[in-house]
């Protein structure tokens, strides 16, 4: 299963809005003076909101870093200086899940709360935990912003596929078609329902797949002429 891309997000807003407080005031030197004791409190508390957000951005930064170094740490009987080095995979493996488990609920909502609730979903994945899987998806998908959130939800659709729960599935993709972003395109949930129903209605699938088969975009067309091939002819040997 793929996981977010790390990707730092950094630009100094706090010096830009700043600025624009004072070019602003600069301009309106009337304004000021008229409402001189309300404007000032105003900088004031706009000051110090900004400073505690990106106090705040800044501590996510260092937990997720955290995390990504218990992530990327060593295993077995020769330390490595450079990183963080455990005895036994048993006890990385820990520490990692603590790391991520405190990530994502501390930091819930934002983009470094997003990754630890799908460091975790991936690990339950790999030990066959599905029910483990559709938790940390829902955490993302409820209170994550909308661009994480459309991945937690195509992650967690195939997850209530594979629990055998189709309607939900369906009921989140096709919620997906209607709602793309910029993380997962309308082609891309077309492509998951098509999946979900050619185990139950080929015939549907095959509706959704056709008009994807000439999409200009190759790599949607390609998947599209694919998985056509693959249900038009399941469904002919099971008609046989």
């Amino acid at each position: 299963m793929d996981r977010i891309t790390r990707k730092e997000l950094k630009g100094d807003k706090f010096a830009e809005e700043v600025f624009d407080i004072f070019e602003w005031t600069s301009e309106h030197r009337t304004e000021v003076f008229r409402y001189g004791g309300i404007l000032l409190a105003a900088i004031v508390i706009a000051a110090g909101v900004m400073f505690y957000l990106r106090s705040q951005a800044d501590n996510r930064e260092e937990a997720l870093s955290q995390a990504l170094r218990v992530e990327d740490s060593t295993v077995g009987d020769n330390p490595n200086p450079a990183g963080l080095h455990y005895r036994s995979q048993d006890e990385k493996d820990k520490a990692q899940t603590k790391t991520f488990a405190e990530l994502a609920s501390k930091y819930s909502g934002s983009l470094e709360g997003a990754y630890g609730s799908f460091a975790l979903a991936s690990d339950a994945l790999g030990k066959g935990n599905l029910a483990e899987a559709e938790k940390r998806y829902r955490e993302v998908a409820e209170s994550g912003s909308k661009d994480y959130a459309s991945i937690a939800k195509l992650a967690l659709a195939r997850v209530l596929a594979a629990e055998g729960k189709t309607a939900d599935a369906q009921k989140i993709l096709r919620d997906l078609i209607n709602n793309p972003s910029l993380m997962v395109s309308k082609e891309q949930a077309t492509l998951a329902l098509a999946e979900v129903e050619s185990k139950t209605t080929p015939a549907d699938a095959i509706k959704l797949l056709d008009p994807l088969r000439t999409s200009p975009r190759m790599p949607v067309s390609r998947v599209a002429v694919a998985d056509y091939g693959e249900i038009s002819q399941a469904s002919n040997v099971n008609k046989k």
